[in-house]
């Protein structure tokens, strides 16, 4: 992706949260300088790469395969340094945008729409063990209340709706065409980025990024290495 892209899509997503009232931290907006000056006090944030996260998956098109994501809090699994065991992210998923398809072999978490438009879940049922989609019926979570769904259905889920992906749940989203752009969060068990998620279709979930303007918001995989280039 292009940084002008990403600079630009940040933009969007800060004024459509803040639209629907909600705040982000104050180091949201922090610019490459602003974390220069913080960095000896900015090391938890550093670590568990809490902030910015802008995808295309290895597409060309970020508005047909893409996501934006906040990383508000999060954990470190075994650490006696960072204990939590829980993290949380906001999200602007907007219409026809796709998140391909996966299932995470450690974390379960819930998909909450918190405003905006309608969320599409389609859910698929996986294997872990053999990194794969299985097919046949399982149970999900939706709301609090158990349902039986068979592999490939789709969920809608209107602001205030919510659903629990246990590991089996192989899911890609999107927004309804029609409905605008979502606000959509996500509370899970502590997560890596990493090493906790298998897109079945080879989506690629750290791309690169091409440097056609200044950086305005540096993406929380990348506070380390832009510190140290300066």
């Amino acid at each position: 992706m292009k940084r002008s892209e990403i600079n630009r899509r940040i933009d969007e997503a800060a004024a459509f949260w803040e639209g629907l009232g909600f705040r982000l931290p104050p180091w949201a907006g922090f610019s490459v300088g602003d974390w220069r000056r913080n960095a000896a006090v900015c090391r938890e944030i550093f670590d568990l790469q809490l902030g910015w996260d802008v995808t295309s998956f290895g597409s060309s098109d970020f508005l047909k395969c893409g996501l934006l994501l906040f990383t508000l809090r999060n954990g470190r699994a075994g650490s006696d340094e960072y204990p939590k065991p829980y993290a949380e992210k906001i999200m602007m998923v907007r219409e026809g945008q796709v998140t391909p398809r996966h299932f995470h072999w450690y974390k379960s978490e819930d998909i909450i729409n918190r405003g905006g438009g309608n969320l599409v879940v389609e859910l698929f049922r996986a294997d872990p063990a053999e990194n794969r989609i299985c097919g046949g019926s399982f149970t999900i979570s939706v709301n609090g209340i158990r349902k039986k769904l068979d592999s490939g259905d789709k969920l809608i889920l209107s602001p205030g709706e919510s659903c629990t992906m246990e590991h089996i749940h192989c899911h890609s989203f999107y927004g309804e065409t029609g409905s605008g752009p979502c606000m959509i969060g996500e509370v899970s068990m502590v997560n890596d980025d990493r090493t906790d998620n298998c897109f079945v279709d080879g989506a690629i979930r750290f791309v690169p990024v091409e440097e056609d303007e200044p950086i305005r918001y540096p993406l929380a995989c990348e506070y380390r290495k832009i510190l140290a280039a300066n």
